[in-house]
């Protein structure tokens, strides 16, 4: 590539001089994320419950030559989420970018679902969102401008079956992001959504069985899942001030064509 080129694309998506913080930086999907957006130059803020999971990521970042730290949150506590936020501010003097990327899931039949057990997934998806969104975007308003990326899923599109809570949590993640995208516009803060296929992680092995899979594989034209690293360009497009910079509201699906497809 030559020099010409890569200053092209480094003015359009390089992240040099901006923080990002990834909540949920210690699970699978956000942790390829926090190392992309490390790799595009951003200080990357790793957050989540896992210290020992989180410090790995943090080790990996700067094995790649990028910069990071690990913060302890909860999702689902405004408190913890507020703490967040002055940590990142203490750390680097600054808050530009948020991916919200907390997320869990359950397996239960829709019969047998109790309300502790649907609590947590609606708090982890939905509401620990809600947090993120209100108390980082309210600061990068009052700062002038900023990114937030939530993390939705294929299933806002499409119910899936056998995961109740979580495809109506992410349905009302997408519903919620083009909401608070049309509120804060005003304030140069950009909200937008990006909606994983089938990415096999922590959250959802537990419902891949071989039969599972299969009727996956038949409704995915590219008849495999996805890499992590494959959500990485699109976060990075969604983020940046540039190459992104008419973004907001957006909805982008990264599913090797499953909700193309209409039986």
């Amino acid at each position: 590539m030559s020099e010409a080129s890569a200053a092209f694309l480094d003015g359009l998506f390089g992240l040099s001089g901006k923080t990002a913080v990834v909540i949920g930086g210690t699970g699978v999907l956000g942790g390829a994320i926090a190392e992309g957006l490390a790799k595009a130059g951003a200080f990357v803020m790793v957050a989540g419950r896992g210290a020992d999971r989180g410090e790995a990521r943090v080790a990996a970042i700067q094995a790649a030559g990028g910069q990071a730290a690990f913060a302890s949150v909860d999702v689902t506590s405004r408190e913890s989420v507020e703490t967040l936020l002055q940590t990142t501010l203490h750390t680097t003097g600054q808050a530009d970018i948020l991916v919200n990327c907390a997320g869990v899931n359950s397996a239960l039949p829709y019969l047998e679902i109790p309300d502790d057990e649907w609590e947590k997934v609606i708090t982890t998806n939905l509401t620990s969102t809600h947090l993120g969104c209100q108390i980082f975007g309210g600061h990068m308003a009052a700062e002038g401008g900023g990114a937030i990326l939530n993390i939705g899923s294929v299933s806002a599109d499409k119910p899936l079956s056998k995961v109740f809570a979580y495809s109506a949590s992410k349905a009302a993640v997408v519903n919620y992001t083009k909401n608070v995208a049309r509120e804060l516009a005003p304030q140069n803060v950009r909200v937008n959504v990006l909606c994983p296929g089938f990415f096999p992680a922590e959250q959802n092995r537990k419902v891949l069985s071989p039969d599972r899979i299969a009727t996956i594989m038949s409704q995915t034209p590219m008849d495999r899942f996805g890499e992590p690293a494959e959500l990485v360009a699109a976060a990075i497009l969604l983020v940046s001030s540039v190459g992104g910079s008419f973004m907001t509201g957006s909805e982008v699906y990264v599913d090797g064509g499953f909700t193309g497809m209409r039986l």
